[in-house]
């Protein structure tokens, strides 16, 4: 249970949302704890659709932003519950991203005045596929409520802004031959050969270093998984291979998916997946404010966040936590706690000048 000592706490509370498992599928219990926590809360008013939970002010400010956050996890690996050891906090989510939502509801729960109407969001299914996603189900049924001037989702960024995202796409390549018993080779035409070429270009290829509002995105493009081979005697008469493109925010999916095409000029092409990209988000006077309570400058956020979804829903967004984004997923995924600290009292300070 989320106790108004622990809700006090954000360190604390790291460690109550880590100990209750939530691998993507499985939030019921802590949607339930978070709900509850919320409800407990006079200055705000609460809804639940799913496992998403939504809480929010309702003080007539001018401006309204938006703090989210997933609540579920990938797969346990021995690492539920949390561990202390020092200054960090070791278990699954601890940086992505429990400890981003314990900020976010440690707010919600002692912030009752604050400057702009907030709206908080704790969703399920962030980790699987999109379809699942309870942010991206909430944009495609209740879009108004997810209505604001500005947003901030609180993935790992190791204390820093990090503006808009990346973009994403996957695709199938395919080479295509004439399949031949391989002891009459001559007879055939081999598609795993033929997918050299789809390699070599791959191997030949300069991805971009795109700056925009001062934040650099760097893409790639990456053969990320092969397949081909009908049996040990027999000349292959198809091969495909996967690419994975991170494109910046200056290309929209269908222009993404025409770089792809040309590129693999010759050679059928089959988009199997895709996601926008978002623009860095850093005008307006909201956005210079909490740079200003970070006090450090912004940078490019090279991968794919839920920031997108609000873009494409005509919000601004940026992405800051506490986490340190290159431990999301690790066996020993852990959190520093003087980051989650800091955190705490940056966003406490913006919300509350």
């Amino acid at each position: 249970m989320l106790t108004p000592e622990i809700l006090a706490d954000p360190v604390q509370l790291t460690r109550a949302l880590v100990d209750v498992e939530s691998v993507s599928g499985n939030e019921a219990e802590l949607a339930d704890q978070v709900e509850a926590a919320l409800r407990a809360a006079p200055h705000l008013t609460v809804e639940r659709h799913g496992n998403v939970v939504l809480a929010g002010t309702r003080l007539g400010r001018p401006q309204r932003v938006i703090l989210a956050g997933h609540l579920d996890t990938v797969p346990v690996a021995d690492n539920v519950p949390s561990v202390v050891e020092g200054d960090v906090i070791h278990g699954c989510g601890t940086s992505d991203m429990k400890s981003g939502v314990a900020l976010a509801l440690h707010l919600a729960a002692t912030v009752a005045d604050p400057r702009y109407d907030v709206t908080y969001v704790f969703y399920d299914c962030e980790e699987v596929e999109s379809e699942r996603n309870g942010l991206n189900r909430l944009a495609r049924t209740h879009p108004h409520l997810l209505a604001a001037d500005f947003a901030i989702l609180l993935e790992p960024t190791y204390g820093l802004v990090e503006a808009g995202c990346q973009g994403t796409l996957r695709a199938r390549v395919t080479a295509v031959g004439q399949r031949a018993h391989s002891a009459r080779s001559w007879l055939g035409i081999n598609a795993i050969h033929a997918a050299g070429e789809i390699m070599t270009r791959l191997a030949a290829y300069e991805p971009r270093t795109v700056t925009i509002d001062g934040c650099t995105y760097r893409e790639g493009l990456n053969a990320v998984r092969v397949s081909g081979g009908i049996a040990g005697n027999v000349i292959p008469d198809e091969c495909q291979v996967e690419v994975n493109y991170r494109f910046a925010p200056d290309r929209t999916e269908d222009e993404a998916a025409a770089h792809v095409r040309d590129l693999f000029t010759g050679f059928a092409v089959e988009i199997t997946d895709s996601a926008p990209a978002a623009a860095p988000g850093l005008s307006g006077p909201i956005v210079k404010e909490l740079l200003d309570a970070v006090g450090q400058p912004p940078q490019a956020k090279l991968g794919w966040t839920d920031v997108a979804r609000f873009a494409t829903l005509g919000v601004p967004a940026l992405n800051f936590g506490p986490g340190d984004p290159n431990l999301a997923h690790k066996r020993d995924e852990r959190v520093e706690i003087p980051k989650i600290v800091a955190g705490a009292g940056v966003l406490r300070r913006w919300l509350s000048a």
